[in-house]
């Protein structure tokens, strides 16, 4: 459990630095885990200083892997986000939310009955290989010092600039429409929200990210995560 493995950490092993592998459970952000591990570590080590962060975001909705840094550890999160990440997950076909994913409501429906499983590969494949990606509007990166949720909440349209990033593998696990359950594996900075958005507008159709799962980042596997739900 969690804050049995917490009571195991010295002040040492804030100077020498430590990671803790979480499995983190829907609708906790990334924040949140940080915020708990290092005020359960202020109080029992009786020390307010402990640095801790995470290595890469999980939106709330998405499980999975989420890299702990604490103490001296926390100069080393740059190589974890710089590592490969691999996600399971599920685009649901026929519709789209502003925020591609189910933290906002379906916005629009389209046509999927013309969608049969070779489209559903087909597409899949042309994903793979270096690519310029737009972000979502409802995500925590900065725009001139300000989140882009907080614009997409004002509804105030901004441009958004297109990165870089690198698809290796686009598994298609099953199809049972509108349902595509999927395995990917993706560089650092790719968000799999744009990606199920992406996959819908080139069926001639909408879609959005119904599910997700971080299950490694590099050879750090979910497997080896402390359940956060056991606290």
């Amino acid at each position: 459990m969690l804050d049995d493995f917490l009571e195991s950490i010295s002040l040492d092993d804030i100077t020498n630095g430590k990671i803790i592998l979480i499995d983190k459970p829907i609708k906790w952000t990334s924040f949140d885990v940080v915020k708990y591990i290092r005020k359960s570590l202020q109080i029992r080590l009786k020390h307010k200083k402990i640095k801790v962060g995470h290595a890469g975001t999980l939106d709330p909705l998405a499980t999975g892997l989420l890299i702990i840094c604490i103490g001296n550890e926390t100069k080393n999160i740059y190589k974890y986000q710089n590592l490969p990440k691999k996600y399971t997950g599920i685009i649901k076909l026929g519709e789209t939310t502003p925020s591609y994913d189910r933290e906002t409501e379906v916005n629009r429906t389209f046509k999927y009955n013309h969608i049969d499983k070779n489209a559903v590969l087909n597409i899949a494949k042309s994903f793979i290989g270096k690519q310029k990606q737009i972000p979502p509007i409802f995500s925590a990166l900065k725009k001139d010092g300000k989140r882009l949720y907080s614009y997409a909440r004002e509804k105030i349209n901004i441009e958004i600039k297109p990165r870089e990033i690198e698809i290796f593998n686009f598994e298609i696990k099953n199809f049972s429409s509108p349902y595509v359950e999927f395995l990917i594996n993706c560089s650092k900075g790719t968000y799999i929200r744009s990606i199920a958005n992406d996959y819908g507008k080139k069926l001639k159709s909408g879609s959005y990210l119904y599910e997700l799962k971080r299950i490694s980042i590099g050879d750090l596997l979910v497997d080896e995560a402390i359940r956060f739900e056991q606290i």
